[in-house]
């Protein structure tokens, strides 16, 4: 009698308990995976979503607000400053490049961003300036995300109009209520498409960037010498520069200046914190799961005391037997773990646009995770210890006893 096929009859033989078991391992395992691979993904935005931009200077208010709309096109801004502050910047001496940005509009729910074009250069280098097309150079030119271009099927001389807000329909909604001016709208100022980004893995694949001063022609209401720019963005020459750079333009009047960093960490940090309450739930579904294996083999082992009894009569050894009482416990993991591992990465496949347009989080569904090789050896750990008190209790059996009965 071969193993497989006695291991496999008895599977069969039970074909509920049996799904039941599978069923249990295989969504806690996706769970684990879906959440290594949000895991992953909050590291990887923290580490490359800002770049070499270690101080952000903005309007008072929220440092976590001003680094999340910034870098991650998330949320509003926290005000406007003085663009004659982006003057003093450059002339100071620890500053090695600075830049000012503009945002506020959005096309079909995408954040339109004025940025100086040398931002680019700096953040990604020239050999990723452009998947197609070209940098803008004048009013009107605007370049895409990759997102955005995939989403909304733009491409290089496609023509948009922007609206007001954050938020696709805010104004709307508003219109419901009372007329909005054209101004609300932009119906009389139109972008071209000149360029597609290449895919950047950072929350810039889902914004689309123009000229900074897009948004003193769209508003029509600053004079030259009012002008006023949502974020400046600063690479400082090194660290002893950067606190130099905060503390002189955090005295500004109504304006803060941040360290990047730390308010990145700070966000990364609640996150860890929500990923723990759910470790919780995960270690949950875990001991349901191993409880699952337990019983599903504690209700088979009356079935099989008289298999056991009858494989020891006939002289089966008793590595054998082990295998054959311990072996249905690791099958059934097995099996609960290959699905588990297949539905987590389908699923952050599947889900990896939604999370992305919702957060900003780059999921790499296909990646396999350093995680996933102890989640691996764990859910098998789990399973063998589960199947070792059924399997010792069928084996001390007396099978002379037990057939005499």
């Amino acid at each position: 009698m071969k193993l497989i096929s006695l291991l496999w009859s008895n599977i069969l033989h039970r074909k509920t308990l049996s799904l039941l078991t599978i069923f249990s391992v295989a969504i806690t395992v996706a769970l684990v995976v879906f959440l290594l691979l949000c895991s992953q993904g909050v590291e990887q935005g923290a580490e490359k979503g800002y770049g070499p931009f270690e101080v952000t200077i903005g309007a008072k208010g929220s440092a976590t607000q001003l680094a999340l709309n910034t870098y991650y096109h998330i949320g509003a801004p926290t005000g406007n400053i003085p663009y004659s502050l982006l003057d003093e910047l450059r002339k100071d001496a620890q500053v090695d490049s600075a830049y000012a940005m503009t945002t506020g509009d959005n096309y079909n729910g995408f954040p339109i961003v004025g940025m100086e074009q040398g931002y680019f250069v700096t953040r990604y280098g020239s050999d990723k300036m452009m998947a197609k097309g070209k940098l803008y150079s004048k009013l009107g030119e605007a370049i895409v995300g990759s997102h955005v271009a995939s989403t909304l099927g733009l491409k290089v001389g496609d023509t948009f109009q922007g609206a007001h807000g954050l938020v696709k329909g805010a104004v709307d909604e508003e219109d419901d209520n009372h007329d909005a001016s054209a101004g609300e709208h932009h119906h009389s100022f139109s972008y071209t498409v000149v360029g597609i980004l290449p895919s950047l893995l950072t929350s810039d694949d889902r914004a689309i960037f123009t000229t900074l001063d897009y948004a003193w022609a769209v508003h029509e209401n600053q004079q030259s010498d009012q002008r006023e720019v949502t974020t400046l963005l600063v690479k400082p020459k090194s660290l002893l520069g950067a606190q130099s750079i905060k503390t002189k333009f955090g005295q500004v009047s109504n304006v803060q200046a941040i360290y990047t960093s730390k308010a990145v960490a700070d966000v990364v940090n609640v996150v860890d914190k929500g990923t723990q309450a759910l470790s919780v739930v995960t270690i949950i579904c875990i001991l349901l799961a191993a409880g699952s294996i337990l019983l599903s083999l504690i209700a088979a082992v009356n079935e099989r005391k008289k298999d056991v009894g009858l494989l020891r009569l006939i002289g089966k050894s008793k590595k054998f037997i082990w295998a054959s009482l311990i072996g249905e416990g690791i099958v059934l993991t097995l099996i609960g773990l290959i699905a588990g591992l297949l539905i987590g990465h389908v699923g952050g496949f599947l889900s990896r646009e939604a999370v992305f347009e919702f957060s900003g989080l780059q999921i790499q569904s296909w990646e396999l995770m350093p995680g996933e090789w102890l989640l691996v050896a764990g859910t098998l750990l789990i399973g063998l210890l589960a199947s070792i008190g059924p399997a010792l209790q069928a084996y001390r059996v007396d099978p002379l006893q037990l057939f005499r009965s």
